[in-house]
């Protein structure tokens, strides 16, 4: 399952977001520092308009969505390595995920307190990277004296994760992310354990005020120019208007939103964010027992996008029968579809595509 942290300084909006987006989510959204005293998380359905037709073409029994795990942790203060505030002994719940939602408040308002006194993109950007930083920094450097001996006695695998390390080191002490470090495949297995904060892929969520949703403002401006400069994607969102969306059917979410001007809530954006951040594709099987959607990489061979299913069907493989989602639609059933010859047995080298739809046949 995708997993995706969201941190951010205290009442920029976080656990409002959770609470809006996670289902049962247990966050306290109130209005002062440090209110969220665990790490909470919650799962999503990533939603897939594509499941419903299939479903129906196949007279499925039932629809399993793929779904993204949210871990939402206690604001971060300046000094949060050093012990202040709450959120530091947190971060160890989210070095285990595949990418950072970084939330920034981009909305003024005098009832809800700042806890640096001003709303200031830039700053809080910048002071979260930093105690992200100098967290993998006391990380890095305790590993390096644990691995030092080791690689002196000829350990090869201490070797590699060693040199690595000490070039990742003086980045950190800088106070620069270790993502701008460049590592081949080799030295980025050396590391992968330590789940390094700063080596993950960050989405900025700018939460704006209703108003401001449909055209951004100065603010977001800033969060953007910030993320160009780091690679990072930007999704701009009102907490706000995501947790009016609970209690309103589809129907009425369509409306409110179109009504301020926006196609789709900060949910919908915020996964397409993360599936483009991560190189991810979604693939689909359907049958009369479920249609599912399955997530895999981008460039992933059919027996690896078998082996998402079960590790047996990635040993066995023997084909894919692969047809595209909309050219599947168009014929109406897999066996229109193999009439129209747009049903294809793919072998061991095809690439999967987004939307393919796929039934495998492998040897048990």
């Amino acid at each position: 399952m995708l997993r995706a942290g969201i941190v951010g300084l205290p009442n920029v909006g976080k656990s409002t977001l959770f609470n809006a987006i996670v289902v049962n989510a247990k966050a306290d959204a109130a209005n002062f520092p440090f209110c969220t005293i665990e790490p909470n998380v919650g799962t999503v359905t990533v939603p897939d308009e594509r499941l419903v037709v299939l479903a129906e073409l196949s007279h499925s029994k039932q629809i399993v969505p793929t779904r993204i795990k949210f871990v939402d942790i206690a604001g971060l203060v300046k000094g949060a390595s050093k012990g202040l505030g709450k959120g530091n002994q947190f971060l160890a719940s989210i070095r285990e995920v595949d990418a950072i939602v970084h939330v920034v408040r981009c909305f003024d308002d005098d009832g809800i307190i700042h806890v640096d006194g001003s709303v200031d993109p830039q700053r809080d950007i910048e002071t979260i990277n930093l105690e992200l930083a100098l967290a993998d920094l006391t990380l890095v450097a305790a590993r390096i004296d644990r691995i030092r001996k080791q690689a002196r006695g000829n350990n090869k695998e201490a070797q590699a994760e060693l040199e690595v390390l000490e070039k990742i080191l003086p980045v950190l002490d800088a106070g620069q992310p270790a993502r701008v470090v460049t590592l081949d495949e080799e030295e980025e297995l050396a590391i992968k354990s330590l789940g390094l904060l700063t080596r993950k892929p960050i989405i900025y969520g700018a939460n704006v005020s209703e108003d401001d949703l449909a055209t951004g403002n100065a603010w977001v401006e800033q969060v953007r120019a910030i993320a160009a400069s780091d690679g990072a994607k930007v999704v701009v969102f009102s907490a706000q208007v995501e947790s009016e969306l609970i209690d309103l059917s589809p129907e009425e979410q369509a409306d409110f939103l179109g009504a301020l001007g926006v196609e789709e809530g900060g949910l919908k954006s915020l996964i397409r964010a993360t599936y483009d951040l991560l190189g991810l594709r979604t693939y689909l099987t359907t049958g009369e027992q479920e249609t599912r959607a399955w997530t895999i990489t981008a460039g992933m061979k059919a027996p690896q996008a078998a082996g998402v299913i079960h590790s047996d069907f990635e040993r066995g493989f023997i084909r894919a029968e692969t047809v595209s989602y909309d050219d599947l639609v168009n014929a109406g059933s897999m066996a229109a579809a193999r009439e129209q010859g747009t049903l294809r047995s793919e072998g061991k080298e095809y690439v999967v595509q987004e939307g393919d739809v796929v039934l495998f046949r492998f040897n048990v």
